[in-house]
């Protein structure tokens, strides 16, 4: 289902990205060391000036480190040494974001997302002396050159190299801190924007070196911390037009769509997923009070709105059988009943803030009862009132999920939700958070519940734990507990630069400064009296 005005106001909204030469910083060997990340470290072995005064031939290799992530293309010039070039030089390249992608073998590599994901390519350049820039874009740190030609005669040599790094963010943009934000969370707010920014290109990717796509879950979270940091919103813009404008044919909003090479939607649907497109128009109007284009988009909102109640059964509760799927988070047993019902309050309830804003006092009302009967239906069917826990599935599954989202939903006034995300603490359910996704919407629950120091506490042990490890930008997965995770079989095939990690910059500055600051003033108040 394509709406050409809404796909061609997306395309007149595609940004110019940013360009910056960047240089390595040093030459590298990545080492293999049982008790770094992932099973490999870093060991500097000279130099990137270092690098002209040598000559390689077949068999030779080098490991050059850019110091941070970068998403771009490849430039180098190659020239002959101690003879003429007589037959074209072949490389091979294998690009990293991770020490893990340079030390480990991609040929071994069995995850069951597509090899071709993984960075290497091998390349032939007839012509030497030459500059070349490789054709694709890659999203990298540590890059591996592997000589595999020439044989005999000649030795090559590379007079310069270098990365033109893109992105639609200009960070001059971004207000700095305030003094009294301590020294490690400053840390995790310059990777939270690095992370914002390489993601920041013609969309808001989920991550530029795999899928490079727009999924809305990730749009949610990008753009909050955009809204807080880089203030780009025509590229948010952008992005709800092209949801808006490529649905699927029963009206649905897709979970993703492309971009080229022409902009389409994939065929995922997602039931969490969708309600989020009102959530980002919600949260779009807040941060730009732009009415054109929450007039223009309210109809697929509200649309979602109506599919969305479609799947409630005769007591008020979102179907849980084989039809649908709910992402929520990377758990394989995690059950989705309860933190879809609970995501479908949320968003309810920002339709009816929609609904208000527009002046359409009925719809309003309409979905106002809507919220009342499904957060009354949560309360008599998912809530068990002898353990204080939501429950979710035919099994009765108590998940941190479950509860983080129905707190979320404000199906219970504040004290009892911070009673709830007491219990969950205390209590620690099996099936735990897996993703910085769902992390994300746990220390937001903590912050709404009045458990700032808390969620102060998890922003530290889960952004400070990436920090810890080396993290230029954060990662798509991390589990402390196990830390090469990864929900497609292999950590090589893993992200790590990805959208939905970005936010500890939005909790940074919308929640830690003012509130950290207000506490000084009181504090310096009550000391004057």
């Amino acid at each position: 289902m394509i709406n050409k005005p809404f796909v061609d106001i997306a395309e007149r909204l595609k940004p110019e990205l940013i360009e910056q030469k960047i240089y390595p910083k040093r030459l590298v060997e990545i080492v293999a060391d049982p008790e770094a990340l992932h099973g490999w470290r870093v060991q500097g072995v000279g130099t990137y000036d270092s690098l002209h005064e040598r000559k390689f031939e077949k068999g030779d290799s080098f490991v050059l480190d850019l110091g941070d992530h970068q998403v771009g293309y490849l430039t180098f010039s190659l020239q002959s040494a101690e003879a003429r070039a007589d037959a074209p030089v072949r490389l091979k390249f294998i690009f990293g974001e991770m020490p893990c992608e340079i030390g480990e073998s991609f040929d071994e590599y069995n995850g069951w997302l597509d090899r071709s994901w993984l960075q290497d390519e091998i390349v032939n350049f007839d012509v030497v002396p030459g500059t070349y820039t490789l054709p694709r874009r890659y999203s990298f740190r540590y890059l591996k050159i592997e000589v595999l030609t020439p044989a005999r005669k000649f030795k090559i040599a590379f007079a310069d190299l270098y990365v033109t790094s893109v992105s639609s963010a200009d960070l001059s943009s971004v207000p700095p801190l305030p003094d009294h934000v301590p020294d490690d969370l400053r840390v995790m707010d310059r990777i939270s924007i690095k992370t914002l920014q390489d993601c920041m290109q013609t969309v808001f990717e989920d991550g530029p070196k795999r899928d490079r796509r727009l999924w809305i879950g990730d749009l949610r979270l990008q753009a909050l911390a955009n809204y807080e940091t880089v203030k780009n919103y025509e590229l948010v813009k952008r992005c709800l037009y092209l949801f808006a404008g490529l649905r699927l044919e029963g009206g649905q909003v897709s979970a993703c769509v492309y971009e080229k090479p022409e902009p389409a939607a994939d065929d995922i649907y997602l039931y969490d997923y969708s309600l989020f497109f009102i959530s980002t128009l919600h949260d779009y109007y807040a941060a730009t009070q732009d009415r054109d284009t929450l007039l223009q988009l309210w109809p697929v909102a509200l649309e979602q709105v109506g599919l969305s109640l479609g799947r409630l059964d005769d007591r008020g509760i979102v179907t849980d059988d084989p039809s649908w799927y709910c992402f929520t988070d990377w758990h394989e047993d995690l059950n989705k009943q309860a933190s879809a019902q609970a995501v479908l309050i949320y968003a309810l309830k920002q339709a009816v803030v929609l609904a208000q804003t527009i002046g359409l006092t009925e719809q309003a009302i309409s979905i106002r009862s809507d919220v009342d009967r499904a957060s009354e239906a949560a309360l008599t069917h998912l809530l068990n009132r002898s353990t204080g826990f939501f429950e979710s599935g035919d099994q009765r599954q108590v998940s941190w999920a479950s509860q983080v989202w129905m707190v979320l939903a404000g199906v219970l006034e504040q004290e009892e939700n911070a009673a709830l995300l007491d219990r969950l603490f205390e209590e620690n359910p099996s099936i735990r958070p897996m993703t910085p996704y769902i992390y994300h919407h746990l220390i937001e629950a903590l912050m709404l519940s009045g458990r700032k120091e808390k969620a102060l506490e998890q922003l530290r042990v889960y952004w400070g734990g990436m920090a810890e490890e080396g993290a230029d930008t954060f990662w798509e997965v991390f589990q402390p507990a196990d830390k090469n995770n990864s929900p497609y079989g292999s950590n090589l095939i893993n992200s790590y630069c990805h959208a939905w990690s970005c936010t500890p910059t939005y909790f940074i500055r919308k929640y830690y400064a003012p509130f950290h600051s207000n506490r000084t003033k009181d504090s310096h108040s009550s000391e004057v009296n």
